[in-house]
């Protein structure tokens, strides 16, 4: 089992929140700025860092935890947190909040009507994840999902959160980067837009192309995707990393330099080399620039008072759930007083298992709903819109969570003017063996009455003989 030495990973934390403060701090002035840059040292005011969604929106996320604990966040969580304290509406942020309050619950509230879902609002807040899962990169690509699905979907841009946050918690006990660029990689589909970015620029360096001949050819591959896209800035944090040659200062400069969503790939390239590196072997004059506090522009702190504000105290907090969420999870990852030890065996395993590859594979926009001893995936086949007397299709699929078959009875309770054309009255749900899943899945088809409201709800009720708790699967279709 992989051991981390309690103090070392404290460090590594702090690393993460310093390095996350100087990158957003450094590329902050020049956000949105498309063309060749010339940066060559902070041009904000010393002592301490300017304001940054990338850091404040993840104290949120470490809100939920600690008031959910690790087993009791999920998506659905992380969209109420999202309406409860984040006030921007900029882009994507503003479209998942709105598909949210309309009734959408995540992964389908980032998808729909979202031409945001390819940028870069999830990759940027992949630390928290990280952190809380040191070594865990399979976990942490668990939780990312759950964040990102809310304002991106399925989008390149949850893939590239997907890939930073394995990557980041693989370097908790990892250090090459070469290594850790492939780690990351096994988390996202290989034929993805982020992947494709990230391999050109990995194929710029091996042939010896200077950092801008790399950039540009990200550019002409990413330009139909557009300004502040994720497949781009991604490799550009890549780009920083491979021509920094292990030089932090000039590894974040050089993102800095191509441009773009510059606070957001130098905040990143920050936390991976702080996380890597620790504290202490940060830049001093860089540090003292930011300070340790962490100044919030994107949260509500009206509604919410326990706010770190320092990036020492969040680590404080940070470490702590650490703890909760490797256990909680029940981890291998040992946090102990003796000296860091970890094996090649510890380090074969961060590359993704066949298990999340095939389950890579198989991600959709399905809405998950957990019902104790059932649970339930909700698929749109014909997606949300629907026109007067239209007919349209859902996919139900209910699986067994416990050991005894059960035999289930289906209600319907239809938006108004809606028929039921076809859909199950009672199933049967197996058990969990070697010959069987335990699972069912089942279509069931509505037709749309004459006329259609803007929104229109129903239910869909399973009762399962002999349990209290009663699967109640909410609907909702946008009339067109």
């Amino acid at each position: 089992m992989p051991t981390i030495n309690r103090n070392k990973l404290y460090e590594k934390i702090l690393g993460c929140w310093i390095g996350k403060s100087i990158g957003g701090t450094l590329g902050t002035p020049f956000e949105g700025k498309r063309e060749l840059l010339d940066v060559k040292d902070f041009t904000s005011k010393s002592g301490q860092p300017l304001p940054n969604d990338d850091l404040d929106l993840q104290l949120i996320w470490l809100k939920a935890l600690e008031d959910c604990g690790p087993l009791g966040v999920n998506a659905s969580v992380l969209g109420e947190y999202w309406i409860s304290y984040i006030p921007p509406h900029w882009n994507e942020y503003g479209i998942g909040k709105s598909n949210m309050k309309a009734g959408l619950l995540p992964p389908m509230s980032g998808d729909y009507d979202n031409p945001w879902k390819h940028s870069n609002g999830a990759w940027i807040r992949s630390e928290i994840w990280a952190c809380c899962t040191p070594g865990c990169p399979e976990l942490a690509a668990k939780y990312s999902f759950y964040d990102a699905s809310a304002d991106h979907g399925t989008g390149e841009g949850t893939y590239a959160e997907l890939f930073t946050s394995a990557l980041e918690s693989a370097a908790f006990i990892e250090s090459d980067r070469n290594r850790l660029i492939n780690i990351g990689l096994s988390y996202i589909p290989s034929d993805c837009r982020v992947a494709k970015s990230i391999n050109i620029a990995l194929d710029g360096y091996k042939k010896g192309l200077d950092w801008k001949e790399t950039r540009n050819l990200v550019l002409e591959d990413s330009g139909d995707l557009g300004w502040f896209q994720a497949p781009a800035n991604v490799a550009f944090v890549i780009i920083g990393w491979l021509y920094g040659e292990g030089d932090f200062k000039k590894s974040l400069l050089t993102a800095v330099n191509c441009g773009d969503d510059t606070d957001c790939t130098a905040a990143t390239l920050g936390s991976i080399l702080g996380i890597i590196n620790g504290a202490e072997k940060l830049p001093k004059d860089w540090k003292n620039h930011v300070g340790d506090n962490i100044i919030t522009m994107a949260i509500d702190r009206g509604s919410w008072w326990n706010i770190p504000e320092t990036c020492t105290g969040l680590t404080d907090r940070v470490m702590s759930m650490a703890l909760q969420m490797l256990a909680a999870n029940r981890t291998n990852v040992i946090i102990s007083d003796k000296e860091t030890s970890i094996g090649e065996a510890d380090i074969n395993r961060l590359t993704a298992s066949d298990k999340y590859i095939e389950k890579l594979k198989n991600m959709n926009n399905a809405l998950c709903f957990d019902f104790i001893h059932s649970s339930a995936e909700l698929f749109y086949k014909d997606g949300v819109g629907v026109k007067a007397e239209q007919e349209i299709s859902l996919e139900i699929t209910i699986k067994n969570k416990l050991y005894d078959p059960r035999h289930l009875e289906v209600t319907y309770i239809l938006p108004n003017g809606f028929t039921l054309v076809q859909g199950e009255k009672r199933i049967t749900l197996s058990n969990q063996t070697d010959r069987t899943n335990g699972s069912v899945t089942f279509t069931v088809t509505y037709k749309a009455g004459n006329e259609v409201q803007s929104e229109n709800r129903g239910i869909i009720q399973i009762v399962a003989q002999n349990r209290p708790t009663v699967i109640l699967i909410p609907i909702l279709f946008f009339g067109k």
